[in-house]
Formats: C-alpha cells, sequence, structure tokens
C-alpha cells in the first residue's frame, strides 16, 4: 500500500520523503480543488447560492478536503473530495416547481453541474499536456536537454498532475451513485427509472470499495496512462509543423 511505502520512505530518506509527498499531494490538491470549485460555479451560475453560502466558491482546497479522501489517497493512492452540496430548487425553472416534472432544460441544468468536475479535469489536463510540450519543444529548440535535474522535475510534477487529472476525471464519470456520473445518467432516464436508478445510492460506495480493493480501478489507470500518450501525441501532431517554421 501506498501509505506502508510512505511510512517506510519517511524513516529511510526524509528529505525523499518530503519531495514525494510534495509531488504526490500538490497535484491532487490542485486537481480535487478546480473539480470541486467547477461544480459549484456552474450550480451557482444556474442561481443556486448554496456553494456560495458554505464557501464552495474558493480555490482554497482546505474548504474541499474530506478526511476519509484523503486518508484513502495516501492507502490506495486515489482519494476524494466533499462533495458541493446545491439545491436542485433553485436551479429548475419556476414552471418545474410548481408542476413537479422536470423540463428538458431541467435536465440540462442539472447534468451540466455534475459533468462540470470531470470536465475541469480533462481540460486541465489538456492544458499542462500543453505546458509539458512547450517546456519539451522549446529547451529543444534552443539546444537544452529538456531532461536536466531541475526541467525534468518539473515536467514529472506535471505529468503527475495530468495523469491525477485524468483519473480524477474518469473515475468521478463512473455511473456509480454518489459519483458525477450517476447524477449526469440520472438526467437521461424517465422519473421513475431515474428514481429507481438511484435506490442504490446506499450500496454505492460499498461497491466503488470493492472495484478498488480487487485491483479493479487498475483498468482506469491504464486507460489514464494510454489518454496521457495520445494526449501528447495530438498535440505534438497540431503543433509541431508551426514549431518547424523557427
Amino acid at each position: 500500500m501506498l501509505l506502508f511505502k510512505l511510512i517506510k520512505l519517511l524513516f529511510e530518506n526524509p528529505l525523499y520523503f518530503l519531495i514525494f509527498f510534495t509531488v504526490l499531494t500538490v497535484p491532487l490538491l490542485i486537481s480535487i480543488t478546480v473539480h470541486e470549485w467547477a461544480h459549484g460555479f456552474v450550480a451557482y451560475k444556474f442561481g443556486d447560492n448554496t456553494p456560495k453560502e458554505q464557501g464552495r466558491l474558493s480555490l482554497n482546497p482546505f474548504r474541499h478536503l474530506d478526511p476519509m479522501g484523503t486518508l484513502m489517497l495516501f492507502i490506495i493512492g486515489i482519494g476524494w473530495a466533499k462533495p458541493v452540496e446545491i439545491n436542485p430548487i433553485n436551479i429548475i425553472e419556476e414552471k418545474t416547481r410548481e408542476t413537479g416534472i422536470f423540463s428538458v432544460k431541467d435536465r440540462y441544468r442539472l447534468m451540466l453541474v455534475a459533468f462540470a468536475g470531470p470536465l475541469s479535469n480533462f481540460i486541465m489536463a489538456i492544458l499542462f499536456s500543453f505546458v509539458i510540450y512547450l517546456i519539451v519543444t522549446i529547451s529543444k529548440l534552443k539546444g537544452l536537454n529538456p531532461e536536466t535535474n531541475i526541467t525534468a522535475l518539473f515536467v514529472m510534477l506535471l505529468e503527475i498532475i495530468v495523469r491525477i487529472n485524468l483519473v480524477l476525471g474518469m473515475f468521478n464519470l463512473i455511473p456509480i451513485p454518489p459519483l458525477d456520473g450517476a447524477n449526469i445518467v440520472r438526467n437521461f432516464l424517465p422519473e421513475d427509472l431515474s428514481d429507481a436508478y438511484f435506490r442504490l445510492a446506499p450500496y454505492g460506495m460499498p461497491i466503488l470499495l470493492v472495484l478498488i480493493f480487487t485491483g479493479g480501478i487498475k483498468y482506469l489507470f491504464n486507460l489514464a496512462d494510454f489518454v496521457q500518450i495520445q494526449l501528447l501525441n495530438w498535440i505534438a501532431f497540431i503543433f509541431d509543423p508551426i514549431f518547424k517554421m523557427f
């Protein structure tokens, strides 16, 4: 387990522990903070003040951390933050409040609130992949070695940020309550099926823990690694012709 490795490293080499701990936690804090902020921001833009009132429209990571989710990060390598609370009543249309029947627009808004978190992770993965590409490409153009200690360490940190964002985005799209994927799927279903679907909610976390501890989650990491490589290839395919002009 990751926790045991960290404890062992702490006693064997405190300096390496500090570096490893920083390289692990900084990318995670960035990824989780933006993910939860995105949920709250979109809900706020649709008229729900709940995230703002609870202080969740903040990029301060300590407003979003969940103790158990943080602990799980150091045990199994994947964690979670406190879910952003929203009040759907503030998001849906006035007519829906009267009839109780959700319109397509209502469902679209609620789906966007759920999808905002994973989407923010994918956007960050693309942006940081582009930064990696720029660092490596410009270093080569200037005749510098991008594998020098400081540059390589910075690129490695960015690669970890990309990987964590891809994993976090993909993990949250799993359609099992309480993950974002379940809230996205829910808004595509008729109301009776949606209610039936969310009766799975009490079993969602046990199902996810079984998935994690039985090693099923490794396929998600493998997919993230594949996407990360392809992302850099796509960026190089698009921008290499431009840099070759210099």
